[in-house]
Parts: structure tokens; sequence; C-alpha cells
């Protein structure tokens, strides 16, 4: 799989810069990180819809908990690996996180009448080259996935009101529990929008859109999620499963002296 080049673009100072190795290692302490967290991290069938590779490409999500940056991440490794990835931060916690810096992400200010400037101009700036992609939560604050209506900022909107020959590409996330002590990283795509020239909408018609398009994937993700469609799911990262402790370790001699092979899944599910 090829890692991205180290990005700068002459002229273009607010493209955030990559560091390649740094990126491969953050990559395989996220996937790490993540395996030991969940049981598994599924993505709704059939994947993402095919989309043009010339195109710029902007992936906007819903933003239930503290995991997505991690489960994006590692979508962004496995289903787009051509691309460079970018996302923007709030700025106080890029000054805790120094190296971050390093892996795309760009700081802003929400709160601040020049953080929305300084976030176009960053975006702009991105979608520029048609190898990359900006990763955003348009919501911009944590929201429990059932919560409707989802009320995006206008940052999103805004973007696309200045774009041409862009996609833009609604992405659900939910963390529900099923049969396992660890939960599942639940992911599913949504009907993408191909910008041709963004003047063509207003911000508000944009952002209804989006708000529309998300809310769509949002609702199948959670139909998937009660029903526990294993099948309906393909496996990205299989995790932990089992007790653990003595129990497992019972319950592996127990397999071994009846000739059994040892599975640590407590339910009916396989990874």
């Amino acid at each position: 799989m090829a890692e991205p080049e180290s990005t700068s673009f002459p002229g273009r100072t607010d493209c955030p810069p990559i560091t390649p190795w740094l990126l491969h290692w953050f990559r395989a302490y996220s996937r790490s990180y993540l395996r030991r967290h969940f049981h598994a991290v599924r993505l709704a069938r059939p994947g993402a819809p095919p989309i043009d590779e010339a195109r710029p490409l902007v992936v906007y999500i819903n933003h239930p908990a503290w995991w997505d940056p991690l489960v994006g991440c590692l979508l962004a490794e496995r289903l787009f690996p051509a691309r460079n990835h970018y996302a923007p931060i709030e700025a106080a916690a890029l000054g805790r996180y120094r190296f971050m810096e390093r892996l795309g992400l760009f700081g802003i200010d929400p709160n601040a009448s020049r953080g929305a400037a300084q976030f176009l101009r960053t975006a702009r700036a991105v979608l520029s080259h048609g190898q990359n992609a900006l990763w955003i939560t348009p919501q911009g604050r944590f929201a429990d996935a059932r919560q409707r209506p989802l009320a995006f900022r206008p940052g999103l909107a805004h973007l696309a009101a200045r774009l041409s020959g862009a996609t833009v590409l609604p992405l659900a996330f939910e963390y529900p529990f099923w049969e396992e002590r660890t939960p599942e990283a639940l992911a599913r795509f949504g009907e993408p929008v191909v910008i041709e020239s963004g003047r063509t909408c207003s911000v508000s018609a944009w952002n209804a859109r989006f708000e529309s398009h998300l809310a769509e994937a949002m609702d199948a993700l959670a139909l998937q999620a009660m029903d526990r469609a294993e099948e309906e799911f393909e496996v990205l990262l299989g995790g932990t499963a089992g007790v653990g402790g003595v129990y497992d370790l019972w319950r592996r001699f127990r397999a071994h002296l009846r000739g059994e092979r040892f599975r640590p899944e407590h339910g009916a599910f396989r990874r």
C-alpha cells in the first residue's frame, strides 16, 4: 500500500504538511488501539460508493464519540490509500498534541470570527489538488447518533458553495454493544454529492442537502445496529473477544480436552 508523499504545494502555504514515517506509525498505533477496545470495526456493505479518483474528496461524518478520528483514520487508510488526508481540529487541542501537525491536521478556532475564514482558506488549499481528501465533522460537537435535527454548522455548506469538480461523501458512525464485552464500531457511507459548481445552490440549500444525506445514512445504520445484522457488514479490523482472564483460560483448556477449536466469542458472531 503506497504511503502519501510529504505534501507541500508551491504558493499554497495553507496546505498542511504530512510526514510519511510519522503517519505510518500513527496508523499502526491506531489499528492496535482499536483492536484492544473494540470487538470489530465493521463497514456496511457495499462499502464506499464509486467516486472519481481524480476529484478532490470531502468526507463528512457525524460525531458520536471520541473514537471517530481513529476509526476515520482506519477507513482512510483502507479505502482511499492513494489520497492525502487532512482534517481540521480545534487549535487548543492541536496545541497539546503538536505532532499531529505533521499528520495533516490543521488548527482552527471555532469560537472566533477569524476561525471560519481560516477553515475555508485551508480547506480550499487542500481541495485544490485532486488526490486530496478533507474529513470534517460539521456538527462541530459531540452528538448522540439518534439526535435530530443534525444542526450542522455552516462551514461545510460555505465550502461547498466555493467548490467545483469535487465529491462530498457522507459517513455515519455508531458504537453499539452486541454480544461481546467490547463494542462494535460501525460505519456506513451515504449517497455522495458531486459538485460541478458550488454556485448552483445557496449555502442554506447545501446545508439542508448535506444534513439530509447524512441523516439517511445514520438512520439506515441504526436499523442495522439494532438488527445486529452481521452479514450486512464487512469486517475491516478484528479486535477483542471473550471474557478474558481465568475464565477464558478454563474455556480454552476445556476446548483442548474435547478436541474442539477454541472460540473466544461469547455470542454467535464470527469475525
